[in-house]
């Protein structure tokens, strides 16, 4: 019998997950996914970004459908989804705010009952051919926070925030020990990503995990693997099958921030001070 407590042994066994299921047989596949994460020892399994929507920002024509309240059609699938397979789940989806009429891209964070820990909205929008993410929905309003439902703490960042490494040493100083990516990124410029990836992993002392669309949508030319990079910036995992596993240990992580680079002070104070000055007219 699968048990809903997180562990406590100092390890995480992530499942990254890439397949996007907004095609009509989407929930089938992906409960079956969930179950096959759940049967190769997985704790928490990680989506693409947007796992349920086709990838609109191919073009600048936002639809009213492919928006949703937190109780809406896609959110609740994805609660689902974890609880029967007794998983952790990182999905998402275009949340539309009743009350504000906002759009965000925001992921969901579910625990292995199925229930909501944490959701994050993407901070930092692109807008260019393939990625007309700003005609959308609009960039977040709030730094990302370590996760503590899983017994190893866990953050979030989406896509092009991992660009801005101010969030992942953010999440270094709170003290999280694996950042997990969801992403929509082509596969001519993965070598790009894989080199963020593994300094932001060496630099805030964390894992790095992400997972992208697999394939070509309407006319871009998403692709590229699943990757996974421990603290010291070594990739332990990069494979374009669907689902690959790997387990992350917090002594990894104290090992690393033991060592150089880790053991340098942050300086919250001095930067916090210095990026003050830039705040009034950064937009």
């Amino acid at each position: 019998m699968t048990t809903l407590a997180p562990r406590t042994d100092g390890k995480l066994t992530v499942a990254l997950v890439s397949e996007v299921f907004w095609q009509p047989d989407g929930a089938g596949r992906l409960a079956e996914r969930l179950d096959q994460a759940t049967e190769r020892g997985a704790d928490i399994a990680l989506l693409p970004e947007l796992p349920l929507n086709p990838w609109r920002p191919s073009t600048k024509v936002a639809l009213d459908e492919d928006a949703e309240p937190m109780d809406g059609r896609r959110a609740t699938l994805q609660a689902e989804a974890a609880r029967k397979a007794g998983i952790g789940l990182v999905g998402g989806i275009i949340h539309a705010d009743p009350a504000t009429r906002r759009r965000t891209s925001r992921v969901l964070v579910f625990d292995r009952a199925g229930e909501l820990a944490a959701t994050y909205e993407k901070l930092h929008l692109p807008e260019e051919p393939g990625f007309w993410e700003t005609s959308h929905y609009q960039p977040g309003t709030e730094p990302p926070q370590r996760i503590d439902a899983f017994g190893l703490p866990i953050g979030i960042q989406i896509c092009s925030d991992t660009n801005r490494p101010e969030g992942a040493h953010l999440l270094g100083a709170q003290g999280t020990e694996a950042i997990l990516i969801p992403r929509a990124t082509e596969e001519a410029t993965y070598r790009r990503w894989n080199l963020v990836f593994r300094a932001n992993a060496l630099t805030s002392c964390c894992y790095v995990l992400s997972v992208n669309r697999p394939d070509p949508e309407d006319g871009v030319l998403i692709g590229g693997p699943s990757v996974a990079v421990d603290p010291a910036g070594q990739v332990l995992l990069e494979t374009t099958d669907p689902i690959g596993i790997v387990t992350l240990e917090s002594r990894v992580v104290r090992d690393a921030r033991a060592a150089y680079p880790g053991y340098l002070p942050i300086r919250a104070r001095l930067y916090a001070e210095a990026w003050g000055e830039i705040a009034g007219r950064d937009g």
